[in-house]
């Protein structure tokens, strides 16, 4: 049975009955209102749309359980995550990418210490539209090729990326720039993290993505895998080839496994605020049930898991003392 842990920071946050906390708020010796003691008690997630099906899931399985837990589970892109969490704002970070140096001085400037978490195996997933009958296998240089800053304006038909390819508009969308996946695609593929062309359709939303890319017969666009297994019979998966000698690789579990699928694969996280721990009752159970169940339901999100080993450092990591 999973165990709660009961710890709180101070004496306001105990669960007070409803009749007590009318007496005690009429006495004058409740300070601190019965709806604040709740909202001091939910967790907060925010950050990466990538990672964000996984946390989602978790919290809709861990409150099943627990009837009396919050968690609330957002998403506004990675980078707009860590501004938050760095802030204090949140108790959990999603995360495409691993946090930077600059967001790691805005976390010790406001004295928010943190605990990082793998959760996951993301492929960032190089998509067309189902009707695309040229495209399918890519190169890393064509990727180079197409979303260079300098190809913005210059690199627009299909034809100018590939010579057998014809000599239609090629019509893009991908990734906004508060999102780790842009980041980490920007500097796999053009080689300069936050780089690209500007002339496309971006958005931290992989649904509204998938939808756009869906109508538009000329599209291209890259997001996580997961986002593409959500939409597999509207959209068509491009097989990436990296330049190796190994020919185009489509992602998969066993291509990201054997890190055949590069360099388009990479990790996960969640970035747990230390304090936080402490201080919400229903953090560390959570973050234990997320940890323990995460292989058995992972597959309906669409992302891959990590090894078995990987967990168990990971769950050390979150019962760790401060």
């Amino acid at each position: 049975m999973m165990r709660v842990q009961v710890r709180r920071s101070t004496p306001s946050f105990r669960p007070v009955p409803a009749i007590l906390a009318a007496v005690l708020m009429t006495t004058g010796l409740l300070t601190t209102p019965v709806s604040t003691v709740r909202a001091n008690e939910t967790v907060i997630a925010d950050g990466s749309s990538t990672v964000y099906p996984i946390t989602r899931e978790a919290a809709r399985r861990f409150q099943r359980n627990q009837r009396d837990a919050r968690i609330e589970v957002a998403f506004s892109g990675t980078t707009a995550g860590f501004r938050r969490f760095c802030a204090g704002e949140l108790d959990i970070a999603n995360a495409s990418r691993p946090i930077n140096a600059q967001e790691q001085a805005q976390c010790k400037a406001a004295g928010v210490t943190y605990r990082q978490i793998p959760v996951a195996m993301d492929a960032i997933a190089i998509v067309v539209h189902p009707g695309n009958r040229w495209v399918n296998d890519i190169t890393v240089a064509e990727l180079r090729r197409l979303w260079a800053p300098e190809a913005q304006g210059r690199v627009t038909t299909w034809k100018q990326v590939r010579e057998q390819w014809p000599d239609t508009p090629v019509v893009l969308f991908g990734r906004g720039q508060d999102s780790g996946t842009y980041d980490y695609f920007t500097a796999a593929i053009v080689g300069t993290t936050r780089s690209s062309r500007s002339d496309y359709t971006a958005s931290e939303d992989e649904e509204l993505l998938a939808a756009g890319i869906a109508r538009q017969r000329n599209a291209l666009g890259f997001f996580g895998i997961g986002g593409y297994h959500r939409h597999w019979d509207e959209l068509k998966l491009v097989a990436v080839d990296n330049g190796s000698g190994g020919g185009p690789i489509h992602p998969s579990l066993e291509t990201v496994k054997r890190g055949e699928y590069a360099p388009l694969s990479r990790p996960v996280f969640v970035y747990v605020n230390e304090q936080s721990l402490t201080r919400k009752t229903h953090l560390q159970p959570f973050l234990r049930a997320y940890l323990t169940g995460i292989r058995q339901w992972l597959h309906f999100t669409g992302y891959m898991p990590l090894a078995d080993e990987d967990y168990q450092e990971a769950l050390r990591v979150i019962e760790r003392s401060p």
